[in-house]
């Protein structure tokens, strides 16, 4: 039965291949520009970015969990790229872009053969934020030049942009007016009916402009005949790509940018996993997604093509054009094969500062605004964080920036958790329900003191909880039971917390109790000697039955305490 299951999975619905076929042509004719453009991103040749189309998408759409999951080049890798190949001679720039590729996806591949879908809930979402937003106003600025034709010297974007807006009266007034008018027309198709071919529409339209104002017999030729052109780049042929092996003298050089490369995909892409459910109504898996990009680019790097992730505007387009089934990525590589073949020379007319401005328009696309806001009025740390990240995406190399995000993620996590923690009192009630009231500063003689913990307990957690208990003063004949249901591993602060505190209440003739204790806390606890310190009589296991541990405890509290037992019966507690 699994077979024919396999099968029917990879066997066209005839109702259906013909919806898939559309919208794989759609997205292959409305992003064969936008390749181009993010590989201008990347600093590199623009036909690597098609040559990425042409491999990642189809391949992507064969291992991914995900059905709809669009494999491809986005703005924000290549800004990474682009950031890491800065120093690179732009002679070895292929060969250190099919390395950075390789190991990208194989770091990829990795996180998915080892279930590493998880660990993305350590990447807060106002890191996300900051860092998404940051790389779409880096996209912004960087292609500032590009649109009006000014060279500025300067490494970074937004000190670029400073030296445009000081040196306006020195741009290139033809280029600046072609990729003014691409700008206003992608605006106002986006604006139409027609806004799903407003990219594409508006690089037609451009490139037809600028070969009619340059018409030898016009008297516009000479003026528009400095505005820069794809061709004026690299030369497009009516070929495939070559398969070619990365230089391994290359490996050391680019593991760094591409660990950064790596997380930047796969962050993105579970975007996708976790927003787009498949055709039967259920969530795809992350983990097999992350392996599937991994394979995408590692069969992406052999034509030296730029990386891909999980696009979620890429998504969305085949979504919108009717996708039906995977088959519609997987007829992309085809149809992008057939644009190269058929009109490459066309390509190489292609405006640059037309490609400037539909990566303009792509960034403010790409701000999180909404997003950004919801963080602003969450609170103060998201706030901080988001800025934080933010400020550091423009200012740090992007590979170090993506890095410090999931460090102070990190961070920030284990500082949540360790002030989340809370100690509160159960007062028992005769007959009812325990009455829950924050924990009393100080222990009373001949009394049961019942504490719940809610939270963690482990690290800085741990040292909080051991100041929030009760201080034992001169009290005598005292019990403090810690109610610790729920909890199925303590960290050893913890454990040296409760063996200071039960040392503590023994040289006052008091002592500790630990209830609800799972078996592998047990364990904890004998194997570092601290159940002997507490005494195994004055630990509970926890049973199915709910209160059964706590009422035990209760009872051989009181009478060591010698009080009646009506005075602390807890009657049907829960634990």
């Amino acid at each position: 039965m699994k077979r024919f299951d396999a099968l029917n999975r990879w066997t066209p619905d005839r109702r259906n291949l013909a919806s898939d076929l559309v919208a794989g042509l759609t997205f292959a004719v409305v992003n064969v520009p936008q390749a181009m453009a993010h590989a201008l991103l990347a600093s590199v040749n623009p036909i690597l970015g098609i040559n990425a189309l042409m491999v990642a998408v189809p391949v992507g759409a064969l291992f991914t969990s995900s059905v709809f999951m669009n494999v491809s080049t986005t703005a924000a890798l290549a800004v990474a790229v682009g950031a890491a190949l800065e120093d690179i001679p732009a002679g070895q720039r292929t060969e250190a872009l099919a390395m950075l590729v390789l190991m990208a996806g194989a770091i990829q591949l990795l996180a998915g053969l080892l279930r590493l879908g998880s660990l993305l809930r350590f990447v807060s979402n106002a890191v996300m934020v900051g860092f998404l937003n940051g790389v779409a106003m880096l996209i912004i600025l960087g292609q500032l030049g590009h649109l009006t034709g000014y060279d500025s010297s300067l490494s970074n974007r937004v000190a670029q942009a400073l030296e445009l807006l000081l040196r306006i009266n020195q741009v290139e007034l033809p280029t600046t007016l072609l990729g003014g008018a691409t700008l206003a027309l992608i605006v106002m198709l986006l604006l139409s009916p027609w806004r799903r071919y407003a990219f594409i529409g508006a690089i037609a339209g451009a490139t037809a402009g600028l070969a009619m104002l340059t018409i030898p017999s016009l008297t516009t030729a000479s003026y528009f005949a400095a505005v820069p052109t794809v061709g004026d780049i690299t030369g497009i042929e009516r070929s495939l790509p070559e398969l070619a092996l990365p230089p391994l003298s290359l490996l050391l050089s680019m593991s760094l940018p591409a660990v950064s490369v790596a997380i930047i995909g796969l962050i993105q892409g579970a975007g996708v996993s976790e927003g787009t459910p498949n055709p039967d109504g259920r969530y795809p898996d992350v983990s097999r997604d992350f392996l599937g990009q991994g394979a995408a680019n590692i069969a992406t790097s052999l034509v030296a093509g730029i990386p891909a992730g999980g696009s979620i505007s890429g998504t969305a387009l085949i979504l919108g054009a009717g996708a039906r089934s995977r088959w519609t990525n997987i007829s992309v590589g085809f149809f992008v094969a057939a644009i190269v073949l058929l009109v490459a020379p066309l390509v190489e007319r292609v405006p640059m500062p037309a490609l400037a401005a539909l990566l303009i328009v792509a960034g403010f696309q790409g701000l999180r605004l909404r997003q950004a806001v919801m963080a602003w009025k969450t609170g103060r740390i998201p706030t901080v964080v988001m800025i934080v990240t933010f400020c550091a995406t423009l200012i740090l190399p992007l590979h170090f920036a993506v890095l410090f995000g999931v460090a102070l993620s990190v961070v920030l996590h284990v500082f949540r958790q360790a002030n989340k923690v809370v100690v509160v009192q159960w007062v028992l009630q005769p007959g009812g329900f325990p009455l829950e009231q924050a924990a009393p500063p100080r222990l009373a003689s001949r009394q049961l003191t019942l504490l719940h913990v809610y939270g963690s307990l482990f690290f800085a957690a741990a040292k909080n909880v051991e100041e929030m208990l009760p201080a034992i003063g001169d009290a005598r004949r005292a019990v403090v039971a810690i109610v610790l249901r729920g909890k199925n591993e303590v960290g050893s602060t913890f454990v040296t917390v409760l063996e200071r505190y039960a040392a503590a209440l023994h040289a006052h003739d008091s002592k500790l109790m630990l209830i609800g204790v799972d078996p592998s806390v047990l364990a904890q606890l004998a194997r570092t000697g601290v159940l002997k310190a507490i005494g195994e009589d004055n630990v509970y296991l926890a049973t199915p039955q709910i209160g059964e541990a706590l009422n035990r405890a209760i009872a051989d509290a009181t009478a060591w305490i010698g009080l009646p037992k009506a005075a602390n019966s807890a009657g049907d507690q829960a634990s």
